[in-house]
């Protein structure tokens, strides 16, 4: 199996969940992955309590190591284990303060997004009226950057990505977002901005979701459809995973009063909560395996499948983390 970099992949947002779940990523070809512990609609105090939670369970599970440095992530994958960090999806929860996002680095968090979908003081959503990145919104851009943590722009807006590929001074990147000339759904990528994400320097990883891909299974070849179109586009060293699976989606509700059609609007094709999560369909980790009999058919070369399965991230990593 290829060695796998997952940019981002969901666990239930419950500080009790058993993260030994993660075992079936180890078994699919992955060394690290990143989870999420939050986005814009979970309060503050759930995130601190989640994270606790996780960091407690990867402490007591020999096959996780909890990343703190690059040399985590090297120690995965010389023994075999699934080196685990933390992604969170907006930036309601910083408070609106730079500090904030070192506090959120010692605890654990590796990326950072600053608007889930909708719009907040700090940026536009990608399913709201964008109006781009705010003053406040470069101070934590700005902190994000010092603090050494990737800069995402997944999930949000066009003009607030393309402000953020501008503002910048690291490498961005878009840890799970399809090109929308694959699929239309502005949740996707326009040509413009996957080229600017690559202009900083940084990676686009190509998500599982079903609504974003040309397959309501979410087949493996709609997902190669979509790494192709990129390769093509960027060049295969601008191009990774972030498969944006969700374990045991069941267990998650969301936090109390959560308003389900406000963050996944129906008018986007999200569809109702009672027909299921956000009604689409979610890759496994599986499917790394099932892509790279497609990816070595269509004639890619050893080298460019292992760069885009990791080499890209864990090179960018070292880079934006610093040894």
């Amino acid at each position: 199996m290829i060695p796998v970099w997952d940019a981002h992949t969901c666990v239930p947002l419950l500080p009790d969940y058993d993260l030994a779940s993660l075992q079936r990523h180890i078994d699919c070809g992955a060394y690290y992955i990143s989870i999420n512990i939050g986005m814009d609609f979970n309060p503050l105090s759930d995130i601190i309590q989640i994270i606790a939670g996780f960091r407690q369970r990867i402490s007591e599970l020999d096959f996780l190591i909890q990343v703190d440095s690059y040399a985590d992530v090297e120690r995965a994958k010389r023994e075999g284990k699934l080196a685990v960090s933390f992604d969170l999806e907006g930036g309601v929860p910083l408070s609106e303060s730079p500090a904030m996002v070192g506090l959120f680095a010692q605890l654990g968090v590796r990326q950072i997004h600053l608007a889930y979908n909708r719009s907040n003081s700090l940026a536009g959503g990608c399913h709201d009226e964008d109006h781009g990145l705010t003053d406040k919104g470069r101070a934590i851009v700005d902190a994000i950057n010092a603090q050494h943590l990737f800069m995402d722009v997944s999930h949000t807006g066009y003009k607030t990505s393309m402000d953020i590929f501008c503002y910048s001074d690291k490498p961005v990147i878009i840890s799970h977002g399809n090109p929308i000339a694959v699929k239309e759904h502005s949740r996707n990528y326009r040509d413009d901005q996957l080229k600017a994400c690559a202009a900083t320097g940084g990676v686009v990883c190509i998500n599982g979701v079903s609504r974003f891909l040309n397959s309501p299974q979410a087949s493996p070849q709609s997902m190669v459809e979509a790494i192709d179109y990129l390769v093509q586009l960027l060049g295969p060293e601008h191009v990774g995973l972030g498969l944006d699976y969700v374990y045991h989606s069941h267990l998650d509700k969301g936090p109390q009063g959560l308003d389900v059609t406000h963050w996944w609007p129906p008018e986007y094709g999200y569809g109702k909560a009672s027909d299921g999560f956000l009604s689409s369909f979610y890759a496994p980790p599986e499917r790394f395996i099932e892509m790279t009999g497609l990816l070595e058919g269509k004639g890619y070369q050893a080298s460019h499948i292992a760069a885009i399965y990791g080499d890209n991230m864990s090179a960018l990593a070292q880079q934006v983390w610093g040894k």
